[in-house]
């Protein structure tokens, strides 16, 4: 039996700890390993058409399903391309191996072609990024980062020469076990002890959630009714905590709706759940907060904390809500779902008034029509931009559909690549990107991949010719807008072009029939719905601070416009509310 070369070990262990794709794009420095993948029948290899689109697919696939993924590109330009996605699977906390290819070893420090330090480079959107600089280090170094990745959830780099990747691997030792799964982290007693003292003296408590509920809605639905506690959420929460949430008050942030923030605001304790919410202008600065976040590097980082509790949200739920005292008074929740439905009844009539008889169709109708034909457990991948808003408040979450985005990055034309990552965990799982024109049109040449691997996602393209979440920005800040107008091709047609099913929208009437027969096609679609790039209305009272670089610092609510099902859901929630 030959003897395993670098890569050979390599992908080996990729396999050994639960890799089943290696996304990237081919070049001489990777020869080795991507010959290793082709005979290995474990792992297969998935050429996109840009890296990072690799990075980004990645990412979304370890989001999906909470495993390991991988990517990799060729030395220096190529693996260059792969940061963007990086940065953002590192910031979603997502655990993905990067393979850096690198020029041959003996060339490096001396200006080669193509020479990049891709260890240096990655190491601000990696929690390891290490250069295999000789055979020797194989296979621990990637048991190390493999280790990282999954153990702190987010990135590891590793660089490795071609010429290395092709030499013999050292005689492996024992097979160490690899880590492949997080330990739940329980609270000290100490803590736990405080947090109920806070929790008993206080007669307000309001929770607002982030992503680190994400398993934990009944430990938090408990919590709340033993409480009496409104429960808002952050963007990234929505998925995991507003469905089925009789305490429902809203989002916070610049997305905002609701009464997220004058339950915050009013309370008297505030207890912040698995959230690294940014925009501190919108977290109160006289009332008591605990944070409780299974990072400690998160804790009291955006407010000022009385109260820090390192643990994850289910196990310090589970510990805490035996422990505290029911509260019977429901006084302060039941005003905040009013407070929550009388807003939500206020911005809906943008949405309500002749919608559906509206050219250029207003962007709000495709969102809601979408969220009522999409299937119960689709998984839907946003573009950053104005197509976070409609996702944010049109489409109604279940606890079986996923809504992915570059939420903490902000990066653009992230909703196609991801939805590639997601569309190859599960071919039968309807997958949706809900791309705009100028995020679509960045990454466009990936369109192919759906293509060529045949993955039936479903591109709804928000087409207004515009970035206008920039122009938005432009108009706040008193300036014309500049250099914010795309000109577009029929990006349907592009799409049959490519060999994929393709429909342009311009009437609202023909939108549900558009949808309907791309979600039927067994391939991938493409529906081109061309939207009134006016439709966002602007309150009148804010300020540049508000919406450049999404860095609200005065008002609760910025973007209005319609809410779609969550007003029902409001209303069925103020039926709750007892009457005197």
């Amino acid at each position: 039996m030959a003897k395993q070369n670098v890569a050979e070990q390599f992908v080996d262990i990729l396999v050994r700890a639960g890799v089943e794709r290696l996304y990237g794009v081919v070049g001489d420095s990777l020869n080795p390993v991507v010959d290793a993948v082709r005979r290995n029948s474990a792992i297969d290899w998935v050429h996109v058409r840009h890296e990072e689109t690799a990075a980004f697919a990645a990412g979304a696939e370890a989001q999906i399903t909470g495993k390991l993924t991988a990517c990799a590109g060729s030395c220096g330009p190529g693996n260059l391309h792969l940061i963007n996605g990086l940065y953002d699977a590192h910031r979603s906390m997502a655990p993905v191996l990067a393979l850096a290819s690198h020029i041959p070893s003996s060339e490096i420090g001396l200006g080669y072609f193509q020479e990049t330090h891709p260890d240096q480079l990655f190491r601000e959107c990696s929690h390891y990024s290490e250069l295999i600089s000789s055979p020797k280090q194989m296979p621990r170094l990637l048991q190390t980062a493999i280790q990282h990745a999954i153990g702190r959830s987010g990135v590891s780099v590793v660089s490795l020469p071609g010429d290395i990747a092709d030499d013999p691997a050292p005689d492996q030792p024992l097979q160490t076990a690899l880590v492949t799964s997080r330990p739940t982290v329980r609270p000290g007693d100490t803590e736990i002890d405080r947090l109920v003292e806070m929790i008993d003296a206080a007669d307000k408590v309001t929770l607002f959630c982030g992503s680190g509920t994400a398993g934990a809605h009944a430990e938090v639905m408990e919590f709340a009714e033993k409480i009496k506690s409104p429960v808002g959420h952050a963007l990234r929460g929505k998925e995991h905590i507003q469905y089925d949430n009789p305490y429902d008050v809203g989002m916070s942030g610049l997305l905002g709706y609701g009464a997220a923030y004058e339950a915050t605001h009013e309370c008297d304790l505030l207890i912040l759940l698995g959230t690294d919410f940014p925009y501190n202008a919108f977290l109160p600065d006289d009332v008591k907060i605990a944070q409780v976040d299974v990072r400690p590097e998160h804790l009291g980082r955006r407010s000022k904390l009385d109260l820090a509790v390192w643990g994850d949200v289910k196990e310090t739920l589970r510990c805490l809500t035996p422990r505290v005292r029911a509260k019977s008074n429901r006084r302060f929740l039941d005003k905040m779902l009013k407070k929550h439905a009388d807003a939500l009844e206020g911005v809906v009539k943008a949405y309500t008034r002749k919608v559906d008889k509206h050219v250029p169709i207003h962007p709000e109708y495709v969102a809601a029509v979408l969220d009522e034909l999409a299937d119960d457990d689709a998984v839907f991948t946003v573009d950053t931009g104005m197509c976070n808003v409609w996702a944010a408040r049109y489409i109604s979450p279940n606890g079986r559909r996923r809504v992915i985005g570059s939420f903490s990055h902000g990066s653009m034309a992230n909703a196609l690549p991801m939805a590639i990552g997601a569309q190859f965990t599960d071919r039968r799982r309807q997958v949706v990107s809900m791309s705009g024109d100028g995020g679509f049109s960045m990454l466009m040449g990936d369109f192919l991949t759906l293509v060529q691997y045949d993955l039936p996602v479903k591109v709804v393209l928000f087409n207004n010719s515009s970035l206008s979440m920039v122009e938005l920005e432009m108009l706040v800040a008193g300036l014309p807008s500049y250099g914010t107008t795309n000109k577009n091709p029929d990006f349907a047609a592009v799409a049959r072009a490519c060999g994929a099913h393709g429909v342009r929208v311009e009437k609202p009437k023909q939108l549900a029939g558009a949808l309907k027969e791309a979600f039927r096609h067994k391939g991938p679609a493409l529906v081109d719905v061309v939207t009134d790039p006016n439709a966002l209305s602007i309150p009148p009272k804010i300020s540049t601070e508000m919406v450049t670089g999404f860095a609200l610092s005065a008002s609760k609510i910025v973007l209005d416009g319609g809410v779609g099902r969550m007003l029902q859901m409001a209303r069925s929630n103020l039926r709750n509310v007892p009457r005197p």
